[in-house]
């Protein structure tokens, strides 16, 4: 991975676009579009709050009428999401120019199911699934009166299984975020990710399916109506004096400044670099655990920056958050409810217990897919609102990361 240097991250800032023109680098709040969900109670009046906090125009909502659930069907999400955000959309901002960025409240759905499969494409998917079990029962029969042969089945059921997977387009399952940040899009392949031209990384580079028009989305969401109020007081509050604690990284190994091929490897040398940054900075105190057990109960106290891994599933109390922190775990399911009571994934749990910012995905995103820390948190230190922070650092759209927290957030404004 690459170092960031200051020249890059200005380059970063400078050329951070929405639409199809340059925009001046701040987020302002007549750029934000809310949406929120009339079906759900308190949504439409924490919109308001919200956008009455941040001096929004009350004419940036828009108001759904779709499920409570936290996951949607594909064709309950273009029906009632998507299409109501686009006729919007092109009614009041036609050439692209007026709105940059798209902030769901709490009661949107979080998650998009896969589109219904036709019936030809059932019965596809039904011949595969036969063939992979009529398969499996050949492989058991031929482990051990011909090995050789065994293996060359294994590697045919291996192909077949990537077949279903295409068959039954799991592949298509995404946030509801990312695919509402390319409302405005042309039609584009479900199937996977599409690569996003703001990622620091993809700058300059060429390739058809990479989106053009895209909306920053983040959403402002949690366990309660309660706990989003804190989110958008305490952004605001915590701007007007800075944020201020201690920044916690938590690799798993210590860095020997090695290259390395392997995305793990990568991932655990940006956590390090994200802890180079923000002391480098010298905008607060830095703790780096280097070690493989994450930080313990009582370890880090006044966490005003978090990043580490690994913990599935399972938030780790460690942490005392100072008003305003921001921060994310890296783990593959972090993000996949902020409703169930009985859920401990770190997004849930970590805005129950204070903080104003977070990140993670809706399911398998693997690795590569999620923001670069080190990227991450020098744009945060360096002044820039948390919604540019993510477009910058996020390498994916059409996948499976959600953003939660305030967009024009900026603790080190």
């Amino acid at each position: 991975m690459k170092r960031l240097t200051p020249w890059m991250l200005a380059m970063a800032g400078s050329a951070l676009v929405f639409g199809p023109r340059a925009r001046a680098q701040e987020l302002r709040p007549d750029q934000v579009l809310v949406v929120a969900n009339k079906y759900m109670p308190h949504s439409v009046d924490l919109a308001r709050y919200y956008m009455k906090r941040r001096a929004i125009p009350p004419e940036n909502l828009v108001k759904l009428d779709t499920t409570d659930s936290e996951t949607v069907a594909r064709e309950d999400y273009e029906r009632e999401i998507a299409s109501p955000v686009r006729k919007f959309l092109t009614k009041n901002d036609p050439d692209g120019k007026k709105f940059a960025c798209i902030v769901l409240m709490y009661g949107i759905p979080l998650r998009v199911q896969p589109p219904e499969l036709s019936d030809k494409e059932q019965a596809n998917l039904d011949g595969l699934r036969k063939a992979r079990s009529d398969l499996e029962q050949k492989t058991r029969l031929l482990e051990k009166s011909s090995p050789e042969e065994a293996k060359r089945a294994r590697d045919e059921a291996s192909k077949l299984d990537q077949q279903i997977r295409r068959a039954d387009k799991s592949n298509c399952v995404a946030s509801v975020d990312s695919e509402i940040a390319l409302v405005m899009e042309k039609p584009y392949p479900l199937e996977g990710w599409l690569l996003s031209r703001f990622f620091l990384d993809f700058r300059g580079r060429e390739d058809a399916k990479m989106p053009q028009r895209v909306l920053l989305t983040s959403r402002l969401d949690g366990p309660t109506e309660a706990i989003v109020r804190r989110i958008i007081d305490d952004s605001i509050e915590t701007e007007e004096r800075g944020l201020s604690g201690t920044a916690y990284f938590d690799a798993q190994y210590p860095d020997k400044g090695e290259k390395s091929t392997s995305f793990s490897a990568a991932y655990d040398r940006a956590i390090h670099d994200a802890a180079r940054v923000v002391e480098k900075s010298g905008r607060m105190k830095v703790v780096l655990d280097e070690k493989g057990k994450l930080f313990q109960p009582g370890e880090a106290p006044n966490a005003a920056l978090y990043c580490g891994w690994y913990s599935y599933g399972r938030y780790v109390d460690a942490f005392t958050w100072a008003r305003g922190a921001v921060g994310f775990h890296v783990a593959s399911a972090e993000c996949t409810t902020l409703k169930d009571k009985a859920s401990t994934v770190w997004c849930k749990v970590m805005l129950e217990k204070g903080v104003a910012a977070t990140l993670g995905p809706v399911t398998e995103p693997y690795l590569q897919a999620f923001p670069r820390p080190e990227v991450f948190f020098s744009c945060l230190v360096n002044g820039f609102a948390l919604g540019q922070c993510y477009a910058i650092s996020n390498p994916f759209w059409s996948w499976q990361m959600v953003l939660i927290g305030d967009p024009l957030y900026r603790p080190f404004k």
